[in-house]
């Protein structure tokens, strides 16, 4: 006689969700994440126009803090937008 319980069978009464699936339906969970992304981005273009403030020559440095800025905060809007689980047809 077992007393381990049994795993969800997945039938039609009893959905299981999958981690990846939680993450998509988490409305403040992606608000958060991409909000960090896209403060983040702010934080790493605001330090590069410090630099260039200052009458610093730009440089190859600034120009890549500049566009890596620029892809952390379009990471945050990605996240938040979420396009490829809207894409997805429900069944």
């Amino acid at each position: 006689m077992s007393t381990a319980p049994e795993a969800p069978t997945g039938g039609a009464d009893v959905p299981v969700s999958k981690p990846s699936q939680m993450f998509k339906s988490c409305w403040s969970c992606r608000l958060i994440s991409g909000g960090g992304l896209i403060l983040s981005g702010a934080y790493v273009f605001n330090a590069a126009r410090r630099v260039m403030r200052q009458g610093a020559p730009t440089s190859v440095g600034t120009v890549a803090q500049i566009t890596f800025a620029a892809s952390l905060a379009a990471w945050g809007i990605v996240i938040i937008a979420d396009p490829v689980g809207k894409a997805q047809r429900k069944t």
